[in-house]
């Protein structure tokens, strides 16, 4: 069975109205390469290091459908979206079994 796959995005959002067209325009990619929602936004403590005030993590069944949905021509036209609108960063990430 494969490993599920993550996304841990970690944003600094400039402009929320517009960043409501980049959650718009993910939906379609999300729903297709069955994206879950773990956390998304949410209150956080920042303990160590530096860090933006959003943190979102994203649950794929797979890694490969992680990096799928992340090359696919609807989230990159997203993407592009929120790139205007937000600064930070986005791991992807292979999960770990125990």
């Amino acid at each position: 069975m494969p490993k599920k796959g993550y996304w841990i995005g970690n944003l600094d959002v400039r402009d929320t109205a517009a960043y409501e067209k980049y959650r718009a325009a993910n939906a379609k990619p999300f729903a297709q390469y069955g994206a879950r929602f773990l956390v998304r936004g949410g209150t956080q403590q920042i303990r160590e290091g530096v860090a933006n005030p959003r943190t979102v993590v994203i649950e794929f069944p797979s890694y490969a459908d992680a990096v799928a949905c992340y090359q696919s021509p609807g989230y990159q036209a997203a993407k592009d979206i929120r790139m205007t609108v937000s600064d930070g960063t986005l791991i992807i990430v292979e999960g770990y079994d125990s």
